[in-house]
């Protein structure tokens, strides 16, 4: 009998160590490595047999010589998904979806292949629900259920026989972390089974052309749950947010082989399904009619298209001795950060203040373009003077309080020129060489002139 060979891997990173440690040296992080059986070599032998994993003849080639066509695609027929995987789902990929509960990842999925099965030969594969489930959610979405292939299984290799049969064009796996193979030891939704079954499905999309869409657990922190190696194997990996208290779902990729990283896709939760929002930052302004004090509007870069959110920011009295700095959808250490440069550039002392920030919607922004916007929605907080509401402020904002240039700032503008702002406050090298009608433009050089503008 062959011996079971053991390894110790760190389900953070997915780094390898002879023996068990408490900390892992390449992430630095505590009691995440954990032992996996590896099993023996009898899976590589069964994947050759199956003849998808086979050692295929190497050539090497100079760089001029590899062909430039376009990759074909086939869309998802949401054309938000389809921003995100960087205009369609590409033949042979392996793709990954990860979201917290609830979010409607198996929503989205059902929606799509039952719309796909009319023209393709599309396959579900639940292996956490029953068909009977899954049919009772396409009856209340309303969606076609005569073409759709079905198959509740969680055999990773008897799922690839059956694929082997019905050669599907799209294959959905819901979810990976219950699918296991048969010669390794461990319980599904262990490290070693979702490495391995990942592994195992993304060889057979690249051999066999089909296009695999893995659904992913989150963990508390909205990581994917699993090695981070599951990651380093596929091609594309999405995640799906959305909180419990919301109708709106953004879909946001965080890797993707064949386009941009960091597109968004934003869905509304309806009764019948996911519906897309085609026009985001007309939901995320929807304010008020009378403008309130701390509220400013900026524009975010999303992937390839400008997004308009309403940054808002409180500022009261704090009868406590550190007070609170509350930061949500904003990164909290860079709010810390520009409230020194504002007490430092600007003379505000909000010491004994506390300060909460928001951003409206649920978006989170990463990026510095918001800095100045921040940071004067909380000298209008503070000083009980609300900004004007036609009113659009971008720019990041350095530690010496200078004002500097961001990236796509043209397109920024003309974004907020259609949704009617008539003003706008940017950075110098940001300003617009033509004038943008309807829309008066003051750029500025630093912190001081901003405030003297406003």
């Amino acid at each position: 009998m062959a011996k079971t060979k053991t390894a110790y891997v760190c389900t953070e990173c997915g780094a390898d160590f002879p023996r068990w440690v408490g900390q892992c040296s390449e992430c630095k992080a505590w009691n995440t490595v954990s032992e996996v059986r590896l099993g023996t070599n009898k899976t590589a032998t069964t994947a050759t047999r199956s003849g998808f994993a086979g050692v295929t003849q190497a050539k090497v080639t100079t760089l001029n010589e590899v062909s430039l066509d376009e990759v074909p695609r086939f869309s998802s027929t949401f054309k938000e998904f389809d921003r995100v995987l960087g205009g369609g789902v590409v033949p042979g990929s392996a793709i990954l979806i990860g979201g917290s509960p609830g979010a409607g990842k198996s929503t989205l999925l059902l929606q799509t292949l039952c719309r796909l099965a009319g023209n393709m030969k599309a396959l579900y594969v639940t292996g956490e629900e029953s068909l009977q489930q899954v049919a009772m959610r396409a009856k209340r979405l309303g969606l076609p259920m005569d073409k759709l292939r079905m198959l509740a299984e969680t055999s990773v290799e008897t799922i690839c026989q059956l694929a082997d049969q019905e050669k599907p064009q799209l294959m959905v796996i819901d979810s990976i972390q219950v699918m296991h193979l048969d010669d390794i030891a461990s319980a599904p939704g262990s490290v070693s089974q979702v490495r391995e079954s990942a592994a195992y499905l993304t060889r057979y999309a690249k051999q066999k052309g089909v296009a695999i869409i893995m659904v992913g657990h989150v963990t508390k922190d909205g990581s994917l749950a699993g090695p981070k190696v599951l990651e380093h194997c596929i091609d594309c990996s999405v995640i799906l947010d959305g909180s419990s208290d919301s109708r709106y779902r953004t879909l946001r990729g965080t890797k993707n082989r064949f386009g941009a990283v960091n597109e968004l896709g934003v869905f509304a939760m309806t009764g019948s399904g996911l519906k897309e929002v085609s026009n985001p930052s007309a939901i995320f302004l929807q304010r008020g009619e009378e403008q309130g004090n701390g509220s400013v509007v900026t524009v975010i870069w999303e992937g390839t298209r400008p997004l308009l959110v309403e940054i808002q920011a409180l500022v009261d009295y704090s009868a406590l001795a550190n007070p609170r700095r509350v930061a949500v959808g904003l990164e909290a250490t860079r709010l810390a950060l520009l409230l020194a440069v504002l007490h430092r550039h600007g003379g505000l002392q909000v010491s004994d203040q506390d300060v909460f920030v928001n951003v409206v919607g649920g978006v989170k922004v990463s990026e510095t373009s918001a800095d100045l916007a921040l940071m004067l929605a909380i000298v209008s907080s503070f000083k009980g003077e609300p900004l004007a509401r036609e009113l659009i402020i971008l720019g990041e904002v350095g530690l010496a309080g200078e004002i500097r240039p961001v990236p796509n700032g043209l397109e920024r503008l003309n974004e907020a020129a259609k949704h009617g702002f008539k003003r706008a406050i940017v950075p110098h090298g940001n300003a617009p060489k033509q004038t943008i009608e309807g829309m008066q433009v003051t750029p500025v050089k630093n912190l001081q002139e901003a405030l003297d503008a406003i």
